[in-house]
């Protein structure tokens, strides 16, 4: 007869696999007493960072009640930031990476970008995403990939994983098995890829071992059905991908950490309780919430719902607690790595100029001098992205042209509206992902049969036909894509 480990044991093993979020730019009463009880982990989102400074008062205040805390964030630079969330990244994001295809450059951004998060004491990055970016109107992942060939996207995982650990922070590559091939956003709901097996081994898998070679300390699963793999549960919930396909198949002995669990592809099929328990026993090792949840009730309720089920039978205590045993080893990792001392904090904006493709149209009239009118035509941003980072030209080029003044437009008549407010000032258009937005190619076309001297700037994936006198693709929307995109825009050779 097997005897349960005590309600003590279960209890601490259970916190251990959180990874909680918590409101404000302190850690509250709350969340301290967790950590003295057990729980081994934190995530930090937009809304906990103000300054570095503070961000180094905040994980120092953590580390007083836990010196081997795993303080973790989202941190992919480029359009996804959390350290910048106000500013927009000082680094470029994986598409312009995967553009310029220099891997010493991945390697060297991703350090930098190491070094700048253990500096202010976060020692977990997830990231980076590793998908292969195969479907071009996928709303979630776009310039979040490094692009949508495999070779190039395993090879700069691998450097960006490196770079990253070198500096002393955990990677944690994502989104297992792949996120690339999805038209739905898994924030919003399940979504589903329909290829054979063979398609998924030579498309979306080798990234993944890319990383797994070069040493990830950790592998985020997605939230996504993938029936040639698991017909009946999405990643995040399948021992036979989890277990059997990352740990057994492909040798990965990392940590094994899940997508927010609140996210809709979840919460909203089986509930974070239910999928908390689910993900561990497919062999997951640490369970990601505080996106949106992140009070101390969803901690107990999940800790609770994760001791209630070993009791109940209904998830072994040996995978909980090796769980648990997999998240200390992870810390401890981060306790002892190396930090980099080194730093080259001009390297993302070198990076962000190596990514620019610029193409001149037949009707060039030359750079723009004078101040411009900026029209920006904004998609829906995303969950991962956040509406609340800036991205765009106008202030970086009103550093370089004082008087630019901008406006955004969206519908069926963003062109005509954006040509009322311009004037006889010479048009900029910004436009993110224009191969998915149908009134974005008509609010271009619209610009440019009455204003052949528009400038084009596509901050998203580069599918569509470059158009106006001038089009620039910066790969990314981050703020240092925007200054190297202003450069370009009044170079005058």
């Amino acid at each position: 007869m097997t005897t349960l480990a005590s309600t003590d044991v279960l209890t601490k093993d259970a916190l251990t696999v959180l990874q909680p979020g918590f409101p404000g730019t302190s850690a509250p009463d709350w969340l301290l007493r967790r950590l003295g009880e057990g729980l081994a982990s934190v995530g930090l989102f937009g809304r906990n960072i103000h300054t570095a400074d503070q961000l180094a008062a905040l994980t120092a205040q953590l580390r007083a009640e836990r010196d081997d805390v795993l303080v973790a964030i989202d941190e992919e630079g480029g359009d996804v930031t959390r350290l910048e969330v106000r500013d927009g990244s000082s680094f470029p994001g994986n598409l312009a990476l995967g553009a310029i295809d220099d891997v010493d450059l991945t390697r060297a951004v991703a350090h930098e970008l190491g070094r700048r998060l253990a500096e202010c004491g976060v020692n977990l990055n997830w990231a980076p995403s590793a998908d292969v970016n195969a479907n071009p109107d996928n709303p979630v992942i776009g310039v979040r990939a490094f692009g949508a060939d495999t070779d190039l996207v395993g090879r700069h995982t691998a450097a960006y994983v490196e770079g990253l650990q070198a500096a002393g922070v955990a990677a944690c590559t994502k989104h297992f098995p792949g996120h690339g091939d999805t038209a739905v956003d898994s924030h919003h709901a399940l979504p589903r890829i329909d290829v054979d097996l063979e398609t998924l081994r030579a498309r979306d898998l080798p990234p993944f071992l890319a990383a797994i070679a070069a040493g990830s300390r950790s592998v985020m699963s997605a939230h996504i059905l993938v029936p040639a793999l698991d017909p009946e549960r999405p990643a995040t919930l399948s021992r036979r991908i989890l277990t059997g396909l990352l740990r057994e198949e492909l040798g990965y002995d990392g940590l094994i950490v899940t997508d927010g669990m609140e996210m809709q592809a979840i919460a909203g099929t089986y509930g974070i309780e239910r999928g908390s328990v689910m993900a561990i026993a497919a062999g997951a090792d640490a369970i990601c919430v505080g996106g949106g949840l992140n009070d101390e009730d969803t901690v107990l309720r999940l800790r609770d719902a994760l001791v209630a089920a070993v009791r109940t039978g209904d998830l072994a205590e040996e995978r909980l607690a090796d769980a648990a045993a997999r998240v200390r080893a992870l810390a401890a990792w981060t306790a002892s790595a190396a930090r980099a001392t080194e730093a080259r904090t001009d390297i993302g904006l070198v990076a962000a100029r190596r990514a620019l493709t610029v193409t001149r149209g037949e009707g060039y009239t030359g750079p723009v001098t004078g101040a411009p009118f900026v029209a920006s035509f904004p998609p829906v941003a995303n969950i991962a992205v956040g509406d609340e980072t800036p991205w765009g030209l106008v202030g970086e080029l009103r550093k370089l042209l004082p008087g630019t003044e901008g406006e955004g437009f969206t519908g069926d008549a963003a062109g005509e509206a954006a040509l009322k407010a311009a004037g006889d000032r010479r048009i900029v258009a910004v436009v993110r992902d224009a191969h998915r937005h149908p009134w974005m190619r008509e609010a271009l076309g619209t610009l440019i049969a009455a204003r052949p001297d528009t400038v084009v700037v596509e901050m998203g994936v580069p599918r569509s036909t470059p158009v106006g006198s001038l089009y620039v693709a910066t790969h990314g929307a981050a703020r240092v894509c925007g200054a190297a995109a202003a450069e370009a825009l009044t170079a005058t050779h």
